[in-house]
């Protein structure tokens, strides 16, 4: 028989009780300790992270300014659209939801594609849209279904539409989403919920006032994610509203005008240096590119030999051929190389001191004696290259320069090129070769190294119709605010072209007034009982003809013809619009460039039914 050892197991029971004892202690210090941690140390961190747990706060992105023509017609306006989108952190399988949804509404491979791109741009909590512009169908198709997509909404925006579509499209530009170029040039704060900027045109340089200043919206979502209540809210200030110089009606009219013809228009008023029209042909519609164009899409106008995308108006260089003779002839005047009654005889060739190479007259038996004004109105080509001989090509170079010639205007759109004025210094930097008496010649004449835009020539024309004032060509008018109504006009800028003698300014207009109201004018087809045009016509050679062979324009290819040209101002005793039109490889400037130009400044100086009848 055992006997109990009572000491030893209460000696025991204490030892195991002080242990556990010990034990419950350490886990109640350290609870407090975590506690204390928690509800002290980190309280403001853990606060914020709840708050953020219950409140979001959600960008109010503006609304973009809409676009109005000289008349008060709109030509950019926002329009209600739907679109399905993802919010990848709330989706467990982001995989297995799109192939969900492709089974409800129709995804293609495009959506996938551009999806994908948009999603690697954004944060995981931002929504990225998957199928844009839902038909009604697709909405009630999709809410039916809504309740099987965690993260999948549908959302309303307002998408930019132009109710001209391709007839703006050079001057406009459009607007597309935002890119990763996009973002590292902007103010990123200011476009938190933005999805789309100006890409181009009006809607580019204009962006900042057209997009406006974000809002901000607090709101208190449920554990779904689900917003419960508005907290607090700054509303965002709308775009401002861009009114243009642009006429509408004008632009319509040159688009019909030059027809199928690739070219370019550009119009503008001569008294403030405001775009009347700007028309470049071919264009595109600008929707396709709106909410992100489809690559056959692109790849489609990309491989067009006629090249939509293409703005001519603005970065088209062209040989500027006769159309530079009337700033020739003030050249002339100004230098003293010439007087207006000064007379030369053109047998139909010209050729240098010393040499027998003969450059060629258009006209081959020769115009015979020629003054300044009867070689503007014939445009003598020996009587300019005689002149420009005799001025040289750095006077002729210092001159031309002050029209604008061989560089950029200055306008209020982008991308906009300078042309080229050929001069010694740049000849000897491009090609490493000096210049030669012979290229001084074809300067003359606005051909050679001699580039030109048709805005370039249209503002210089503009200057000419001026007495020498050169006004920056500019789109826009003036801006207003939607809210106020403020208005912040735009303020043409302006310089004056020094010219010695008023009369050399008069000798040259009456030169150009000829050119169409004479019977030997090269453009006195156009001729109109209604008003004066003064103009001067233009064929440039897209290819240099040998010597010995004649130009057959029956026998080429056409894009091997020549491009008509026809600058042109009216009336010409009150300049009110200044034209400048150049048709690729159209031919002859009088019988296809200058009845284009007859048209436009029909359609803006006479009223409307006179203009119909005086085109029929």
């Amino acid at each position: 028989m055992h006997l109990k050892d009572t000491i030893r197991e209460s000696q025991a029971f204490l030892n195991r009780a002080i242990i556990a004892g010990l034990l419950v202690l350490g886990a109640v210090v350290v609870l407090v300790w975590r506690l204390a941690q928690l509800q002290v140390i980190d309280h403001a961190h853990f606060t914020t992270l709840s708050r953020e747990n219950r409140v979001k706060v959600v960008p109010l992105p503006p609304t973009r300014g809409l676009i109005y023509d000289r008349d008060g017609v709109l030509l950019a306006q926002n329009r209600p659209a739907y679109s399905l989108e993802i919010t990848p952190e709330q989706v467990g399988d982001l995989d297995q939801t799109l192939k969900q949804l492709a089974e409800v509404i129709e995804i293609d491979d495009e959506d996938l594609e551009r999806f994908w791109k948009l999603k690697n741009r954004k944060r995981r909590f931002d929504s990225v849209p998957i199928r844009v512009n839902l038909s009604q169908d697709e909405t009630a198709q999709f809410a039916v279904h809504r309740h099987r997509f965690a993260g999948v909404d549908i959302k309303a925006q307002l998408l930019r539409h132009y109710p001209h579509d391709v007839k703006t499209t050079h001057v406009l530009g459009y607007v597309g989403r935002v890119s990763q170029r996009d973002v590292e040039q902007i103010d990123s704060s200011n476009y938190s919920g933005t999805s789309h900027i100006g890409k181009n045109g009006v809607e580019k340089t204009y962006e900042s006032a057209l997009h406006g200043v974000v809002g901000l919206e607090q709101v208190e979502v449920n554990a779904a994610g689900r917003r419960v209540r508005t907290l607090e809210q700054t509303p965002p200030e709308p775009g401002v509203d861009v009114h243009l110089h642009l006429d509408i009606r004008l632009q319509e009219v040159a688009m019909e005008a030059i027809a199928d013809n690739n070219g370019a228009v550009v119009a503008i008023d001569p008294k403030d240096g405001g775009i009347l029209a700007f028309v470049s042909q071919p264009g595109f519609d600008p929707i396709l590119f709106v909410e992100g164009i489809s690559s056959k899409d692109y790849a489609a106008l990309q491989e067009d030999d006629n090249r939509p995308l293409y703005n001519r108006a603005l970065h088209g260089q062209y040989p500027p051929g006769s159309t530079v003779k009337p700033f020739m002839g003030l050249a002339g005047l100004e230098q003293g190389a010439v007087t207006y009654d000064s007379s030369i005889y053109c047998p139909g060739f010209y050729q240098l001191p010393g040499n027998i190479h003969r450059y060629r007259d258009w006209k081959k038996s020769g115009h015979g004696p020629m003054d300044l004004d009867a070689a503007i109105v014939q445009s003598c080509d020996v009587y300019f290259y005689r002149l420009a001989y005799e001025l040289g090509i750095d006077r002729l170079h210092e001159f031309l320069s002050q029209f604008g010639f061989g560089d950029r205007t200055g306008i209020d759109l982008t991308g906009e090129s300078g042309g080229l004025l050929p001069s010694r210094d740049w000849k000897r930097r491009a090609r490493r070769q000096p210049w030669y008496p012979g290229e001084t010649l074809i300067v003359g004449i606005g051909q050679g190294y001699f580039l030109t835009t048709p805005l370039q020539l249209a503002a210089a024309t503009a200057a000419i119709a001026n007495n020498g004032i050169y006004f920056t060509p500019h789109v826009v008018d003036y801006l207003r605010a939607r809210d106020t109504g403020e208005i912040t006009p735009i303020p043409p800028s302006a310089r004056t072209i020094p010219v010695g003698l008023q009369q050399n300014w008069e000798d040259v207009r009456a030169g150009m007034l000829h050119v169409v109201d004479s019977q030997r004018g090269t453009a006195k087809r156009i001729r109109s009982d209604r008003y004066a045009i003064a103009g001067k016509t233009g064929t440039a050679q897209v290819f240099t003809v040998a010597q010995d062979e004649e130009y057959d324009e029956e026998t080429l290819e056409k894009k091997l013809r020549d491009h008509a040209l026809f600058i042109a101002y009216a009336p010409a005793d009150d300049p009110q619009i200044a034209v400048a039109v150049v048709v690729e490889n159209g031919g002859h400037g009088g019988s296809v460039a200058a009845p284009i130009a007859r048209q436009i400044m029909d359609a803006y100086l006479l009223p409307a039914e006179e203009s119909v009848q005086d085109e029929s």
